[in-house]
């Protein structure tokens, strides 16, 4: 498998040959290159380095913690962690970066470098594109002496700081989660958040819990992507112990989904949904999601009297657009939450703080919240394409054809029409455009996706 490089770091599978995946020699050259490029833009201070729980883990963070100490920065290690943890501790610690190495939803042969900036969030597409030439010319490193090698210390207190920040929230109810007396099955992927989600229910009152997958193996029992065709041991756990919820999140826990009373799946695309609505109920704003998620974010924000902004995909992105508009609440469909309040960084265990407060204050059952919600259905899927394709040329193409429609070109092209919407991107890694859809009906969205991809055979013929 190739290595995938971006602006926010590097990607691959671990094991085979040199110019294959994510290597030893790929580990050390980048965390070299952002070292020495950090440092030039913030100066001296520390790193914060934290990791999930997958089995390449102990390795992945010997190579880049010695690289960063070769380089001559600091580094404070927080050890098994979360994505949203290690953003944090960047700023209560007044760090220069972090990196957090964690490949995310993809399988256990995969690991990443995710990099960050002094704000704790992911650098800039300017930074990033920094790193991969520094790292492209890394016989040309210059490195410190023995006096002014980087000093290593550990802290393994991040888990409490990062849920005592949660609940000092305001909109954080922890006596209202309390008397709920949630019972709650927990499938934490056997990673990180296997020890961090059931510390934070505790601390939110939540004491009937029943935890599958929790023990941080890395040997994951399931496809680590929390969709529903990987959750049915959560699903049927919620049913048999006859639970209010199930949780789920990814091996960093920034992504979070949730599973009804009935063992349906609540929607990853509407965990944004619902935590949205709760804070647009205590205080009016605008919300921000990438152009690939659920247009019910806009339908909520709308009926409560806010202003929806579509953002290009991306965490960076909607972190950017957030701040523009200065969002009180935003994220993706994927199941990621970002409040501002907290931090600039899609963070599972404020989203779990979040919606159990508005499930408590509702007083509905899962279902019931979820049917409160405009219903819509979305269809993904992916077109292979020649790679000698001009891409660019097939967006233009497309455009002029459905130009008596809403369009948005700010991320690939999205079609807004009377039936729905329907999103065409290309791939910056491999040469395929993905095509997503959504309507009120799996048929409806499905015929749009057919139409689009009827479009691009026909216009690759030409």
């Amino acid at each position: 498998m190739a290595l995938l490089k971006t602006i926010s770091g590097i990607r691959g599978t671990i094991g085979g040959k040199e110019d294959e995946g994510l290597t030893p020699f790929d580990i050390v050259k980048y965390a070299i290159s952002y070292a020495f490029m950090i440092k030039e833009r913030n100066g001296n201070g520390a790193i914060i380095v934290g990791r999930d729980a997958r089995l390449s883990g102990t390795m992945v963070n010997n190579l880049v913690v010695g690289s960063l100490l070769g380089a001559g920065v600091d580094v404070i290690d927080l050890g098994l962690s979360t994505t949203p943890t290690v953003e944090m501790a960047v700023v209560d610690y007044n760090a220069i970066g972090g990196i957090i190495l964690t490949a995310s939803h993809n399988p256990k042969q995969w690991n990443a470098l995710k990099l960050l900036n002094q704000k704790g969030e992911f650098i800039s597409a300017e930074d990033g594109a920094e790193v991969l030439k520094r790292a492209e010319k890394s016989d040309n490193f210059t490195f410190p002496e023995i006096d002014e090698i980087g000093k290593y210390t550990t802290d393994d207190s991040y888990a409490q700081k990062h849920i005592d920040h949660i609940l000092n929230l305001p909109l954080v109810d922890v006596e209202k989660i309390q008397k709920a007396n949630f019972k709650v099955v927990v499938d934490a992927v056997n990673s990180s958040g296997g020890i961090f989600v059931p510390m934070l229910l505790n601390a939110l009152g939540v004491t009937n819990i029943v935890e599958i997958n929790c023990e941080p193996t890395g040997i994951f029992a399931h496809n680590p992507e929390p969709k529903a065709e990987h959750l049915t041991e959560l699903s049927s756990t919620v049913k048999r112990e006859d639970a209010h919820l199930g949780i789920t999140v990814d091996p960093d826990v920034d992504r979070l989904a949730f599973v009804c009373e009935d063992g349906e799946m609540f929607g990853e695309e509407y965990t944004l949904v619902a935590v949205s609505e709760y804070i647009l109920e205590h205080k009016k704003g605008a919300t921000v999601s990438n152009l690939s998620s659920t247009m019910a974010l806009g339908d909520v924000t709308k009926k409560l009297g806010g202003t929806y902004f579509p953002s290009a995909v991306g965490e960076v992105n909607v972190v950017k657009e957030m701040k523009r508009v200065d969002a009180v609440i935003g994220g993706e469909g994927n199941g990621g939450i970002i409040y501002p309040e907290l931090h600039y960084g899609r963070d599972a265990l404020v989203g779990i703080a979040l919606f159990l407060t508005h499930l408590a204050n509702k007083e509905l059952s899962m279902s019931k919240l979820r049917a409160s919600y405009p219903s819509y259905e979305m269809v993904k899927d992916k077109v292979d394409l020649d790679p000698n394709l001009d891409v660019d040329a097939l967006l233009k193409t497309l455009e002029k054809k459905y130009t008596k429609f809403d369009l948005n070109t700010i991320d690939g092209l999205k079609i807004t029409m009377p039936e729905g919407w329907v999103m065409i991107r290309k791939s910056n890694t491999e040469p395929i455009v993905r095509v997503y859809a959504e309507s009120e009906s799996v048929t409806m969205a499905e015929n749009i996706v057919k139409q689009i991809k009827t479009d691009i055979k026909e216009f690759s013929k030409d």
